[in-house]
């Protein structure tokens, strides 16, 4: 197994999100890593954003306050948060390059056919250009699983 001292977790604080920030704890435990949190702020667009954007510590003050309620249930396990802002995408990757990540967790929503047109995959794009390997993790498991999953990830 490749030793992994740095895993990359970029979060978006969906349900899916929380799955995979469960197993990345789990592995920084197991492997004895750190795990840097990110959260990437887009680009403002509308005028109430850009004129918010002009006070920097307003802006991003709900971007902290969310990241920092991200913390590890096991207190052995390192967490580092980071707030970014722009291209989700962009910025997961050159902070993967930046902290030499041995791995990135992230959750993946799972859209599909116009949804995913529209809206793009956060997820495709990383793990098509990612300098170290991927794991991503779907919202929604199988039915029956849940249960041996999260008893499996609390070991």
């Amino acid at each position: 197994m490749l030793p992994i001292h740095t895993i990359l977790f970029p979060t978006d604080f969906s349900e899916s999100a929380e799955r995979a920030f469960a197993l990345a704890c789990s592995l920084a435990r197991d492997c004895g890593a750190r795990i840097v949190v990110l959260y990437v702020m887009p680009l403002p667009v509308g005028d109430e954003q850009l004129e918010a954007r002009h006070h920097p510590d307003d802006y991003f003050a709900g971007g902290w306050e969310a990241l920092h309620q991200v913390r590890a249930p096991d207190s052995n396990v390192r967490v580092e948060h980071r707030l970014e802002e722009g291209d989700a995408a962009k910025r997961i990757l050159e902070l993967a390059d930046e902290v030499e990540a041995g791995l990135i967790v992230m959750g993946t929503h799972g859209r599909t056919g116009l949804r995913r047109l529209l809206m793009g995959s956060v997820a495709e794009q990383v793990v098509r250009a990612a300098p170290c390997p991927v794991l991503t993790l779907k919202a929604s498991l199988p039915v029956g699983t849940e249960k041996t999953t999260e008893a499996a990830l609390a070991k």
